[in-house]
């Protein structure tokens, strides 16, 4: 049983993730940086599969690459990271084109894309997270940013691009996100350096997809089960 004690330890753990310097502050824009350039590969490589053109490539990079960093900033209410300085979107320009040019050299580009997709989902989680503890969000928002952050750009590279979405894939995607988020948040809050925390929560996501990809692992799902009369429920 959790005594008084026990829920006043963990009230000050989380109490301190207010006071932490913004030490972290100086990685976001690298983290940024290369995870839109990673996430926008995975774009250009669905419109090569898709047969698009070179602005169709770019485009599709794009909205990848920065677009779940784009909704993190507007939900915590900062300035869009690619507002303030366009770098990631030149980064992404120029990765869909160098993709639109060697694309045929890929053997799997299905398979890349998860891969890449892996990567960038682990960035990007990281660059969410600790941006939400930097903006004074809470834990639970905290946490809730690195996932959106590390969802959206691929929800919409898959609505654009008709391909199957990641939140309907069953191998774990979500999950591995929500688990490199909650474990950045928790090293954090026990004081541990917030870069070691960084790369162990991007480590442990990566990770987690990556067993995911390869033995297609994936959580219980909902079994349809027959349903009740009025006459059971009354």
């Amino acid at each position: 049983m959790i005594t008084a004690t026990d829920w006043g330890l963990l009230a000050n753990v989380w109490g301190s993730l207010e006071h932490l310097p913004i030490a972290l502050s100086k990685l976001l824009p690298a983290l940024d940086f290369v995870s839109a350039a990673v996430f926008a590969i995975t774009g250009a490589l669905v419109a090569s599969r898709k047969q698009m053109d070179i602005i169709g490539f770019m485009w599709l990079g794009i909205v990848t690459g920065v677009g779940g960093g784009t909704f993190r900033d507007l939900l915590l209410g900062v300035p869009v990271f690619w507002v303030q300085d366009a770098t990631p979107v030149v980064a992404c320009l120029i990765a869909s084109v160098i993709v639109y040019f060697t694309a045929h050299l890929v053997n799997s580009r299905y398979r890349l894309i998860l891969w890449l997709d892996a990567i960038g989902m682990a960035l990007v989680t990281m660059a969410g997270t600790a941006k939400g503890i930097d903006n004074g969000a809470g834990p639970v928002v905290a946490v809730a940013m690195g996932v959106i952050t590390a969802t959206v750009g691929g929800i919409v590279r898959d609505i654009l691009g008709q391909e199957p979405s990641i939140l309907l894939r069953r191998e774990i995607y979500v999950t591995a996100a929500l688990a490199g988020a909650i474990l950045y948040v928790l090293l954090v809050g026990f004081g541990i350096d917030r870069w070691v925390a960084a790369f162990v929560g991007g480590a442990s996501a990566l990770i987690i997809r990556g067993l995911a990809i390869t033995y297609g692992l994936s959580l219980p799902v909902y079994r349809a089960r027959a349903g009740r009369n009025v006459e059971d429920i009354d």
